[in-house]
């Protein structure tokens, strides 16, 4: 039978391994040297030849929390090509880069500093010509750090209609819907800017639909017609009367007409959360493990996904032991309490409970760019001794929970996984372990 420590050790292996394979880095370098005058690059049966015209200038620009590692890939393939760049990150997401500008902002709340950073980028593409390219990245954190508020409303508005649909348990295509709405550079807006130039769009996917309109909030991308009211999102969380009355005047108007484009237009999705469970499913066959996908498109109330993986671990039959059982995705929390923790912590709080007293199981749940909620963790671990370790440190597990403070309690029972900036973000992967 194997040890608690020797399954932990095991899962955060996997872990770890599978992530290098969807780093921002890792991904450009996959598509294929740069030759002349262009780049011909080949992604999962996609091709795209892509001109570098001697006369023209390539800038890059985007914004998200993994954006900066996938600036430090197009520098190592492009080096000097490169003519200009400004990249929008979440504090502390920062890279070592040498030709493309890096601003910090705040995240998941916008702030001034994302205004700010945003004005910047925006110069960066000023009096583009229909000879240059510009090559945008984007990834998870972009919808928050790239910041322009639509005429009539204030960042501080903007950011409390954030702070409430976070709170509300609202999804993260709701979320990015209203976001749209309130900026001037999403849902196609950031064409506007650019004019006349080429536009690539390169991307890594923290939507669980897979909908690429919502990845940061589709600044390259049109909004199209028939979108959800959004007035009604915030209706069928019970925020509309809450909201300032300049947010619902702005989601009440008209969207803005697509606009025109004036050069050509390329989008490449790099990786999602399936590039991360095919991943996993390869090191799990190395190790000599079978792999059961519990869901590989986990979506919904945190609380029942974390049920679930809970039944799946218990109900795996001795026979099939040792097993890996994998889900993938982004839940919903709705906070109430006045805890500290995220979506992760509260998703292996909620097994655990589910677990106590099983000897044989373990689990790691965790969000891919090193971040759960407003933490400095990545997820947790969980197993059915938890409560064990909650006595012996003088704390009740389900008081902790009913006030959503999982990390106090995992940072008190060791339980905590932290990984620092990851390079990725592929939402979140739960990783249980049946032995």
């Amino acid at each position: 039978m194997q040890t608690a420590a020797a399954a932990r050790a095991l899962l955060k292996r996997i872990y770890l391994e599978a992530l290098e394979s969807v780093r921002g880095e890792r991904l450009v370098a996959s598509l294929g040297v740069p030759h002349g005058d262009h780049w011909s690059i080949r992604h999962r049966g996609e091709a795209i030849d892509w001109p570098l015209a001697p006369a023209g200038r390539v800038v890059v620009i985007g914004a998200g929390k993994a954006v900066g590692s996938l600036a430090k890939g197009l520098e190592t393939l492009l080096g000097n090509r490169i003519s200009d760049g400004c990249i929008i990150v979440k504090h502390g997401h920062d890279e070592r880069l040498t030709r493309i500008r890096q601003l910090q902002a705040g995240h998941p709340i916008p702030d001034s500093q994302g205004v700010q950073a945003t004005a910047e980028m925006l110069r960066t593409v000023e009096a583009l010509t229909e000879r240059d390219s510009v090559i945008v990245l984007l990834t998870g954190g972009a919808s928050a750090l790239m910041v322009a508020p639509v005429d009539g409303v204030t960042l501080e508005e903007k950011a409390a209609v954030t702070g409430m649909l976070l709170r509300s348990g609202a999804s993260i295509e709701e979320i990015n819907a209203v976001r749209k709405r309130l900026s001037r550079v999403k849902g196609g807006g950031l064409l506007d800017q650019i004019g006349p130039a080429s536009v690539l769009t390169l991307m890594i996917s923290d939507i669980p639909s897979g909908d690429i309109g919502m990845i940061g909030s589709g600044p390259t991308i049109p909004a199209g017609e028939g979108q959800e009211d959004t007035l009604a999102i915030l209706t069928r969380h019970g925020l509309e009367q809450c909201v300032p009355a300049s947010i619902r005047r702005a989601l009440a108007k008209d969207v803005h007409p697509a606009p025109q484009a004036a050069g050509r237009r390329e989008v490449l999705m790099l990786a999602d959360s399936a590039t991360l469970v095919e991943a996993v499913q390869g090191i799990a066959a190395r190790e000599g493990l079978a792999v059961r996908e519990v869901d590989t498109a986990m979506a919904g109330n945190t609380h029942d996904a974390a049920l679930a993986m809970a039944a799946a671990l218990r109900g795996v039959p001795p026979g099939d032991r040792p097993m890996l059982l994998v889900a993938a995705g982004e839940t919903t929390l709705q906070v109430k309490g006045d805890g500290l923790g995220g979506r992760n912590q509260e998703y292996a709080l909620i097994a655990a409970l589910a677990l106590a007293g099983e000897g044989n199981a373990a689990l790691l749940s965790a969000g891919t760019d090193g971040t759960d909620g407003p933490t400095d963790a990545a997820g947790a671990f969980a197993d059915g001794a938890l409560h064990e370790r909650a006595r012996t440190a003088g704390l009740d597990p389900a008081e902790m929970l009913a006030r959503n403070d999982s990390y106090r309690l995992f940072e008190a029972t060791g339980d905590l996984f932290r990984t620092g900036p990851t390079g990725t973000n592929v939402m979140d992967l739960v990783l249980g372990l049946a032995v």
